[in-house]
């Protein structure tokens, strides 16, 4: 596992990052690094992009765990490839909306009865403003994610476009921002003295409704089914490999137990083959 001093490099603070609060986190050399903060982030971060690479998602980020020292203390974090090209800017659903319309697009949407048409909402306002007509799959496909990876931190503040600046153009940006997925938040909401199926319970969704699989069949529904996965138990153990030298055998459990229960329930998402009985 590579291991890096951030000394010099003061850490980056971005306004509406997480409901549960700000990591640190760092960018040097066109790399970031973002270092555990309610729990194992860095690990819910890595085996989520890891299992990605079995799936039809072409367009996420990929994070690498590392062991990150900074003024005198050790963190277990990970890092990524910046995905914004020069001259290019991140640009929220909630920034883009406010530019536009001027008012907030999750207040907005909290005045829609139903979570079909929240998703639309947001959709057909983000098509609107950047002419990007496959906004309605991309969410679709993040919202397949969230429920299948339990991500309890999607909001309108990590859900966005890239701009770019020189042709006053938009594409959509990699998935990125799964530190919340997969029970992560070990500080506070689900400590590991909890089982796994109480959990599992507690953990609610967002922006469109707090339940997963309300999120997940009204954006198929709308969109279609666009989540396809081809990893099985073999898969999933190699991925945790990676990181079980910095993580306890408790954690590296529950992940793993928790990956093997999505995938029973979310069979439809798998090739046959890969589908645990």
């Amino acid at each position: 596992m590579d291991e890096i001093v951030l000394d010099e490099f003061l850490p980056l603070e971005y306004a509406g990052h997480s409901s549960k609060g700000n990591q640190l986190k760092w960018k040097a050399d066109n790399i970031w690094y973002k270092a555990d903060y309610m729990g194992y982030e860095s690990l819910a971060e890595v085996v989520v992009s890891g299992l990605l690479a079995y799936s039809d998602v072409e367009n996420y980020v990929r994070y690498l765990p590392v062991e990150i020292q900074y003024k005198g203390k050790k963190y277990m974090g990970c890092k990524s490839n910046s995905f914004l090209g020069e001259g290019e800017e991140f640009v929220t659903a909630e920034h883009l909306f406010r530019q536009w319309k001027g008012g907030s697009l999750s207040a907005e949407m909290s005045k829609i009865p139903n979570v079909e048409g929240r998703i639309e909402y947001m959709v057909e306002n983000v098509i609107n403003f950047t002419g990007l007509v496959q906004f309605g799959k991309y969410i679709a496909i993040i919202l397949a994610m969230d429920a299948f990876f339990l991500n309890e931190d999607r909001h309108t503040n990590n859900i966005g476009v890239i701009y770019e600046m020189e042709t006053k153009t938009y594409r959509l940006s990699p998935v990125f921002d799964n530190g919340l997925a997969l029970l992560a938040d070990t500080m506070t909401d689900f400590s590991l003295e909890r089982s796994l199926e109480e959990c599992m319970k507690r953990v609610e969704a967002k922006p469109f409704s707090r339940n997963f699989d309300e999120q997940l069949d009204a954006a198929e529904k709308l969109y279609g089914s666009n989540m396809h996965f081809s990893f099985g138990k073999k898969e999933v153990d190699r991925v945790l490999e990676s990181c079980v030298c910095k993580y306890s055998d408790e954690i590296i459990g529950r992940v793993r137990d928790l990956l093997y229960f999505q995938m029973r329930k979310y069979q439809y998402m798998f090739n046959s083959h890969n589908v645990i009985k």
